[in-house]
């Protein structure tokens, strides 16, 4: 990899990495406060209802930005100009049929859908977040566009914005209703419409976006088409081609939201089952989606990774670099494996306090603490599968996947009727495990990347060994320190874990840099890090 390309990579990474870390960790925010003033039977509405509006809008959308930025890659490539604009035009139109087709379906089979969740009082809160469906296609379809170009800072502003306003959304909403009415339902039902207020909101930033930029993609444009001729495709082959490589990718697309749905659909009636009653039920449901947010915002950066590995592989392959499509492999899992590996750890040692400071109190811990390990796994499935993409094997990935969903299917059915949640988080960490080990295998074979023993296994796991323990060590001595000082559980324990993952954070840091697995030519690679190179340098912690 060429220092710019290699830069170039890193940069459109660390632009939607930073997007989605702001926008994760919204998140992550919005849930606490929605479940402390709605409850686990106001957060089960919502969780149970969200999951299938994911569901359907990445199967109606989420391929499609990605295969844009895969198709205008590869004609920018060429200088192919008109090419590229063309192909934003077919999937803007082919966006918008699909989001209006799903629209009709989830207002419409919203009785059926509840029906098959084992609870009636679910039609009001489906039907109101149906109505983004119409908003969200051609928004991701600039995103795609942008992200062709390697222009990453759109779909970053976008995120965080259409976060912002969902989530003020959610909390207003939720809290009036719960205040006038102190209905659940309706309480959710507002909280699901921030995606429509949310996606809207992001829609006006794009289109902003779009026309500062159209001017000048004009103007190269005329330059550009009075010098090459390129054979043009018609309507029908792009939107064939476009449906080949996009569909396989929704459904690649699908794994956390399918694995919730997979949940909102077994979880309550195995339980019932087991012999819980109803409002039990719902209520443990909501009690075992509390570690959904935590898992989401570990997986920040893989997701990000993803969206800019899918056209920089595509690229690369364009142009037959072979050893270019290795290294940015290796780069993208050894980096994923070095945020994913100490997040599933780290949050698994800590599970209980921050199962208190979040949520008020310590139901559903164990599962909470199984729970963790999805992160490593699925932070891992997300990156390979977004290499699979890039390299053109689009239905690998969606194999993997359906292989990790009835798997889960099954282990719920085997496990919830005896375990209860905990036997969920079982299902859901397996599941996860064999989809992500499936498609590493496949991504090794295809790509020649190597991943050396020692480099990418044995140091990281090391280094996360030295801040388990320093997390642990920690929390012990912070739970000892820390009990004469406050008198609220929630503050405590807000202490504790606060204290346990900033002494896990430096641990973990001082350990990869002794350790060698970050050596001085990974900092010098980019402008932060060249900074604080003479600093480390000079505590001895930085290897040549």
């Amino acid at each position: 990899m060429s220092k710019n390309q290699g830069a170039s990579f890193l940069k459109g990474a660390a632009i939607l990495g930073a997007g989605a870390l702001l926008s994760k960790l919204l998140g992550v925010v919005y849930r606490i406060p929605y479940q402390n003033i709605t409850g686990d039977l106001g957060y089960y509405v919502y969780t149970q209802v969200y999951p299938l509006y994911s569901a359907l809008l990445i199967l109606a959308t989420a391929g499609f930005p990605i295969a844009i930025s895969k198709f205008v890659a590869e004609k920018l490539a060429v200088g192919d100009i008109y090419g590229a604009r063309k192909i934003f035009r077919v999937s803007t139109g082919v966006l918008t049929l699909t989001g209006f087709l799903v629209f009709i379906l989830l207002w419409f089979g919203a009785p059926v859908l509840a029906g098959f969740m084992r609870d009636d009082k679910l039609v009001m809160p489906i039907r109101s977040v149906s109505f983004a469906l119409l908003v969200v296609p051609v928004m991701a379809s600039i995103r795609g566009y942008f992200q062709g170009h390697h222009n990453m800072v759109p779909t970053a502003v976008s995120q965080i914005g259409e976060q912002f306003v969902r989530v003020a959304t959610i909390i207003i909403l939720s809290y009036w209703f719960m205040k006038t009415t102190g209905d659940v339902y309706l309480a959710g039902s507002g909280a699901v419409f921030g995606a429509v207020t949310g996606a809207s909101f992001a829609f006006i930033l794009m289109l902003f976006f779009w026309r500062r930029n159209h001017k000048v993609q004009q103007k190269v444009w005329d330059e550009t088409s009075l010098k090459n001729t390129y054979r043009q495709e018609s309507i029908g082959e792009i939107a064939r081609k476009l449906f080949y490589y996009a569909i396989p990718i929704c459904l690649g697309s699908l794994v956390l939201p399918l694995m919730q749905l997979s949940d909102s659909f077994t979880v309550v009636s195995m339980l019932i089952r087991g012999g819980s009653g109803a409002e039990d039920a719902y209520e443990l449901k909501g009690i075992f989606d509390r570690g959904q947010p935590l898992v989401q915002f570990a997986a920040f950066f893989a997701t990000a990774l993803s969206l800019s590995l899918v056209p920089a592989i595509a690229e690369a392959k364009a142009l037959n670099q072979h050893r270019l499509i290795a290294a940015r492999t290796e780069l993208a899992l050894r980096l994923t494996f070095l945020f994913g590996l100490p997040a599933s750890i780290g949050l698994a040692i800590v599970a209980g306090p921050v199962n208190v400071m979040l949520y008020e109190n310590d139901n559903g811990t164990m599962a909470l603490t199984i729970l963790a390990f999805t992160t490593i796994f699925s932070t891992l499935g997300i990156t390979s599968a977004g290499i699979l993409q890039g390299m053109g094997e689009v239905n690998l990935p969606v194999r993997n996947l359906l292989i990790g969903v009835v798997i889960k299917l099954l282990l719920n059915i085997l496990l919830i009727p005896f375990f209860g949640i905990t036997g969920a988080a079982v299902a859901t960490v397996c599941a996860y495990m064999i989809s992500t080990l499936l498609n590493l295998y496949t991504v090794h074979h295809l790509t020649g990347a190597r991943f050396g023993l020692q480099a990418f296994f044995i140091k990281p796991f090391i280094a996360v060994m030295m801040m388990g323990l320093a997390a642990f060590v920690a929390r012990q001595a912070a739970e000892r320190w820390l009990a004469d000082l406050f008198t609220s559980a929630r503050l405590y324990f807000t202490g504790v874990s606060l204290l346990a993952v900033g002494a896990g954070v430096v641990m973990y840091a001082v350990a990869l840099l002794l350790s060698g697995t970050v050596r001085q030519a990974d900092l010098e690679s980019t402008k932060a890090g060249r900074k604080i190179v003479p600093l480390l340098k000079k505590f001895k912690l930085l290897h040549d």
